[in-house]
């Protein structure tokens, strides 16, 4: 019986850490760059825009441009996001590696 208890006792460790770990992932941070700088998108830890800087100077290129430029920059700043999510999860996890389990993002 002392080996189910104490495999209950991992659960409830494992289950705080990832606790613990999503709230770190929701404060989170990441930013992506285009455009020489001229395109900023950051997203939160949720992969939620939460902002987006544009310069004046590439307002003035074609729309089509523009729009890239912002796409690129998303994809760039979801890809840290994926890599932040990733190590967080890691450092929390400690190697658990659960078959077939797929993390978001």
């Amino acid at each position: 019986m002392t080996d189910f208890t104490k495999i209950l006792d991992k659960a409830k460790e494992i289950e705080l850490k990832m606790k613990e770990s999503q709230e770190n992932i929701k404060k989170i941070k990441v930013e992506g760059i285009s455009g020489s700088g001229s395109v900023k998108v950051v997203l939160d830890g949720e992969g939620e825009m939460c902002k987006i800087e544009i310069s004046d100077e590439i307002l003035k290129e074609d729309k089509v441009i523009v729009e890239d430029l912002i796409i690129a920059a998303h994809n760039k700043a979801k890809a840290e996001l994926k890599l932040k999510t990733n190590e967080e999860i890691s450092k929390t996890a400690g190697g658990f590696n659960i078959p077939g389990f797929k993390w978001p993002l």
